[in-house]
């Protein structure tokens, strides 16, 4: 018999009624069971992911373990495997290390189908796109699964730095359109933004809530700003913390003590690296519209180099942090 994943149980309650609630708020919808009275919110069985990249392979991941199908869409039958393989080599670490059992990893696995076709996701009941992070990409893509998805299909992005009613104002019916955005690692961190945009119904923003709980996430609920809620409080913050070291004001090793140890925040300057320099940068360029005076960008966020592997802020300040080093372009 194959093995579940526990139930969080403390997780539970309440998640559908205020997955209801979301116009114009903030609203946490904790994962867990949504009862049979809301059959109609949580109806979503077949999931279309657009992308193979690492995002789109672990929310592949993500709902296959929740026992949806998850369809894999890639632009090429290679790319489709790799992605695949990928998903498969990081349950089979965890089958070694005695966190799954093979049988739940080959479950999750035959979840998870591949296609490379636009047109095979009519059948899809939510389709999430997590393609490069340029607005003209995303969309092109969306005229065209606004072309082939199903009309009660919701089509969501899982963009972290684009504004979604771009992407809603391409398609017919701009009102099924809303942000799906999870974070990465998605498979294990458990929280994702539903993001609205002026444009999108309280339908869809509510299937897209009890889409999240279904699969095991604390959905919550935000209107379409720059940053949404995470990036929009950490991109300042992380900013701040550049500055500081820049300007002579604090060690990396002190700042990284002070915040932990006071205010039991994550150690930024360990942690950076994890967003990837590319949408680091991306995000830092959304979320600096703020004025005041600690909007202004510190010069180490706004440098671009060779990737993310190489990057630091060693020409700014001769310091180093993460470990990385950055090649001047």
């Amino acid at each position: 018999m194959k093995s579940r994943r526990p139930r969080d149980e403390s997780r539970t309650n309440g998640s559908l009624e205020r997955a209801k609630g979301t116009l114009g708020v903030v609203t946490a919808v904790p994962a867990g069971d949504q009862g049979a009275s809301h059959a109609s919110l949580s109806e979503a069985r077949t999931i279309g992911i657009v992308g193979s990249g690492i995002m789109a392979g672990g929310i592949a991941e993500v709902v296959a373990r929740s026992g949806k199908q998850a369809v894999l869409r890639a632009r090429t039958d290679v790319a489709a495997t790799a992605a695949v393989k990928q998903v498969a080599a990081g349950l089979t670490r965890q089958v070694e290390k005695g966190k799954l059992h093979g049988d739940e990893r080959d479950r999750i696995l035959g979840n998870i189908s591949t296609i490379t076709s636009l047109d095979d996701l009519s059948d899809c009941d939510i389709i999430i796109e997590s393609v490069v992070e340029d607005l003209t990409t995303k969309q092109e893509l969306f005229r065209e699964l606004d072309r082939v998805a199903k009309p009660s299909a919701v089509l969501a992005t899982n963009t972290s730095t684009l504004p979604v009613v771009e992407m809603a104002r391409v398609v017919k019916h701009p009102e099924r359109v809303c942000g799906i955005h999870f974070f990465n690692p998605a498979a294990v961190l458990p929280l994702v933004e539903v993001v609205r945009p002026i444009t999108a119904s309280d339908e869809t923003i509510a299937r897209a809530l009890a889409f999240v709980a279904a699969i095991g996430k604390d959905g919550v609920s935000v209107l379409d700003r720059a940053g949404f809620i995470v990036n929009a409080l950490l991109f300042p913050y992380l900013n701040n913390a550049i500055r500081m070291l820049e300007e002579g004001t604090a060690s990396m090793q002190d700042i990284d003590t002070a915040m932990k140890g006071g205010c039991n925040f994550p150690m930024r300057f360990r942690s950076a690296p994890t967003s990837g320099r590319r949408s680091t940068h991306g995000r830092k360029k959304t979320t600096s519209s703020a004025k005041g005076p600690t909007s202004k960008s510190a010069r180490s966020s706004t440098v671009t180099g060779t990737g993310c592997s190489r990057w630091s802020v060693r020409s700014a300040t001769g310091r180093c942090f993460g470990g990385r080093r950055r090649s001047d372009a």
